[in-house]
């Protein structure tokens, strides 16, 4: 098996709306992959990419890329975020507001080409806007700049901090494709936060899932979210709302990840582990759903 491009093998301690954290990461990732990482807010997930960044220090341990050793608290090694070459996708844009469209996708890269920002310029549906400036754009047009601005730097790691968190279901389904085409137009190696699991599936190879600070799972997402003895298909996933008692039954109010709500039946069995709040698939088999928490 080829070596790993990222080595993680870090601690910080950390103070969440739970209280007290510690989050401890080890784990391996390969080049061109595109990592989802996965879990509840405050699980650690956007302060394990501003490591990785070096927005932030670990307390100890190790962040090597390649063979360059990033971060290593034994021997006081921590490169700054601007010799890391690392893009950051954040949540809210940062864009340029005096510079164009294509001002802003060639500033962000280290030498200037004008081939491959008429290429991003394209993939993100943005050739019409070039000449825009922000102020100019809506809040999902300015989403894709920020997204072709992160790939323009031909970043050596690309760190996504749920990117799409902000947009409708239509227009992140447009730009998961995109960002699909611009990962594979420029062989990125990706980190991405998600709570989507849809996106999750769509676009992710590999998938962490954190919880309270830890690594509870790894693989790819069939691995970590699909159950091999069932063998109905997953309908959908969605968050349960109200769980109501009935005679004989329990009835459960869904969320989809498209707005959508749905009503399920389950059986005292089935709850077990599920609670308002949960995560869940809900699956068909034998025309009885099936209902089975994240």
């Amino acid at each position: 098996m080829e070596d790993p491009l990222i080595t993680i093998d870090i601690e910080k301690k950390m103070l969440t709306a739970h209280g007290k954290m510690n989050l401890s990461v080890k784990t391996n990732i390969h080049g061109g992959e595109l990592l989802a990482l996965f879990g509840n807010s405050g699980s650690g997930k956007t302060t394990l990419l501003r490591m990785l960044a070096g927005l932030s220090s670990p307390d100890r341990g190790v962040i090597k890329f390649n063979k360059t050793v990033w971060f290593d608290s034994a021997s006081k090694i921590d490169v700054s975020p601007q010799s890391r070459n690392i893009g950051f996708m954040f949540q809210d844009y940062a864009l340029f507001p005096n510079m164009t469209v294509a001002e802003n996708l060639r500033f962000a890269q280290p030498q200037k080409d004008g081939k491959t920002t008429t290429e991003l310029l394209s993939i993100f549906g943005l050739s019409e806007f070039a000449n825009r400036k922000p102020n100019g754009l809506s809040g999902g047009q300015k989403q894709r700049v920020a997204l072709a601005r992160a790939f323009a730097r031909k970043p050596n790691l690309l760190l996504l901090d749920e990117p799409l968190s902000a947009l409708d279901f239509s227009m992140r389904v447009a730009l998961q494709n995109e960002i699909a085409k611009a990962h594979q137009f420029l062989g990125a190696t990706s980190i991405m936060v998600s709570h989507d699991l849809a996106e999750v599936f769509r676009l992710a190879h590999k998938v962490l899932k954190i919880e309270s600070g830890q690594i509870a799972a790894y693989g790819t997402p069939e691995e970590l979210f699909l159950n091999s003895t069932i063998s109905g298909k997953v309908q959908i996933t969605g968050s349960v709302v109200k769980i109501e008692k009935q005679d004989t039954f329990f009835l459960l109010t869904v969320i989809t990840g498209m707005n959508q709500i749905i009503k399920v039946t389950a059986f005292s069995d089935d709850l077990e582990n599920i609670r308002e709040g949960d995560q869940v698939f809900v699956f068909t088999k034998a025309f009885n759903p099936i209902v089975m928490k994240l």
